[in-house]
């Protein structure tokens, strides 16, 4: 708008059509409102906002400070800014100042202060260079509780990943034991009456049951283990492996549980639950050379959804806990960012796989639980496992049967595997044992043979195949054809099955990979001898 001298105002762009004048009284007002709300602004904003001289001195601050850094205002006034700056942030800072003083007037970026508490806020600063006034001019976004949550995301989305390569891994190697195995025992069988060789086959044995043990951490870790869940009372657990800690620990450390009366029941694998309680002792022993002492606790725990909203996949509700503290040496803030991640360890060469923690981790995150780590060098290291509280009764633990050997019969089963040495292990051992069998490298030659004539008493499927149908699916479109068929799954990467337990297949039993001849003849025959 123009204003001409002594005519009223028009507006250049519509010269036909004249304004009327402001009166000076209404300029006024209008200068007092602004200053006004700005005022209201500045003492009500969320943000922090902050004048400081040339030199970096604060000359006005917002009360929104007290609720970021912990300062009230007048603490902060007259001082320098640069007090209260994250040390390896000053350098910046004071460099984006400069620029801005030297005609790039509007800056952005990033920088950390120091909470009065001592603990460290990122701030995401707007800020503006005024050569009249000598001033910059910032508006700062408290970023620190949006960057945290980032990096919970990005932590378990790296876990995932990491998990999805380790779980793939432990597959194909459950299909590389499983024909180890097969042919070892078949070598072991043929060189019976050799003893130097037996202790050869043997050595080849223990080896793979290494493997073994590998394998199950590495699928524990992915998610992907089959678990064999059920309401448990965590009190009998932890007393159960507190008893044998003690004995296995070593006189040096003192092993103390705290039972919590009225704990509530959940629902988990018992033998997983157990080898995590384990696992957990073990990498405390490990951090107290000296002797210490270990406390196992359990309690009940409701985690809100405050909680819940700043940890990555957590749910809110009521949980059962484990906690298993040290006296040990404690873990600094790097390794425990690392400590869940499979192969990590701090430990020397040849005394850890860096399995131990991460299968802890996979478990309980299986078992729709959450894990965490408290830990501080010199004082020792808590780990707490979350589980979910059940409403059903707990039952007591079944013993493990041990499989009858030379177990066999005269039936028909369809063996369906695409691998084809593990296809062939099976064959051999469940012909050796008087069955007659039919062969599959997939479901599609399956639904071939079912679409025969011959009699087929039992299907056994890995879960995982290729060509786009699955164990579980092979099974639905059997049971169309022959509703009467026994089943029984195989499978070294299970998470499909674990997906399968909510389908109509729920009651079809699991032979974990790698199985040995012993118990695929024992699985068998328990499908076969079961009643319809």
């Amino acid at each position: 708008m123009v204003r001409v001298s002594g005519q009223a105002s028009v507006n250049p762009l519509h010269s036909d059509f004249p304004v009327r004048p402001e009166p000076p009284e209404y300029a006024s007002r209008s200068i007092e409102s602004i200053q006004a709300i700005n005022q209201r602004l500045f003492e009500t904003s969320l943000d922090l906002i902050m004048v400081v001289d040339r030199w970096g001195n604060i000359i006005r601050i917002s009360p929104s400070a007290e609720n970021i850094l912990g300062y009230h205002p007048d603490e902060l006034l007259g001082r320098g800014a640069g007090q209260f700056l994250y040390p390896d942030d000053l350098d910046n800072t004071r460099n984006e100042m400069r620029l801005a003083r030297r005609g790039r007037s509007e800056r952005n970026f990033d920088c950390r202060y120091v909470h009065k508490n001592g603990s460290v806020v990122t701030l995401a600063w707007k800020g503006v260079w005024s050569e009249a006034e000598q001033q910059h001019f910032f508006i700062g976004r408290d970023m620190t509780e949006r960057m945290r949550l980032e990096q919970q995301l990005h932590q378990a989305q790296k876990m995932e990943s990491i998990g999805q390569l380790t779980g793939g891994v432990a597959h194909d190697f459950n299909n590389i034991l499983t024909i180890i195995i097969g042919m070892n025992e078949l070598l072991a069988s043929a060189v019976a009456g050799h003893p130097k060789l037996g202790q050869i086959t043997k050595s080849i044995d223990e080896a793979a049951e290494r493997g073994v043990q590998l394998t199950q951490r590495m699928l524990s870790f992915a998610r992907k283990q089959p678990l064999q869940a059920r309401t448990l009372d965590l009190n009998e657990i932890v007393i159960r492996a507190a008893g044998m800690l003690r004995q296995t620990l070593g006189e040096d450390i003192e092993v103390e549980t705290i039972i919590f009366e009225g704990l509530w029941n959940t629902l988990a694998d018992p033998s997983r639950l157990e080898d995590a309680i384990v696992n957990l002792a073990v990498n405390a022993r490990d951090a107290m050379p000296k002797g210490g002492r270990l406390l196992i606790e359990t309690a009940n725990v409701h985690l809100d959804e405050e909680y819940a909203a700043s940890h990555a996949e957590v749910f809110s509700g009521d949980y059962a806990a484990i906690t298993v503290s040290d006296s040990g040496t404690g873990m600094p803030r790097e390794v425990i960012e690392r400590a869940f991640e499979p192969f990590f360890t701090t430990k020397e060469v040849g005394r850890g796989t860096g399995l131990g923690l991460s299968m802890v981790y996979g478990f309980v995150k299986q078992s729709r639980g959450h894990v965490k780590i408290y830990s501080e060098v010199g004082h020792g290291t808590t780990i707490k496992l979350y589980l979910p509280k059940s409403t059903g009764v707990a039952a007591d633990t079944p013993s493990a049967s041990v499989p009858e050997a030379g177990i066999g019969g005269r039936e028909t089963i369809l063996v369906v595997e695409d691998d084809a040495a593990v296809r062939k292990i099976a064959t051999s051992a469940l012909e050796s044992s008087g069955y007659r069998v039919l062969q599959a490298p997939d479901g599609r030659v399956a639904l071939d043979v079912l679409d025969g004539p011959r009699e087929i008493d039992l299907l056994f499927t890995d879960l995982v195949m290729p060509n786009g149908i699955s164990g579980q699916d092979l099974l639905g479109m059997a049971r169309e054809r022959r509703p009467s068929l026994k089943a029984l799954f195989t499978s070294g990467y299970s998470e499909q099955f674990v997906r399968g337990r909510e389908t109509a297949h729920q009651s079809v039993p699991l032979l974990e990979k790698p199985y040995r001849r012993q118990n695929l003849l024992a699985a068998i025959r328990k499908v076969l001898d079961a009643r319809d």
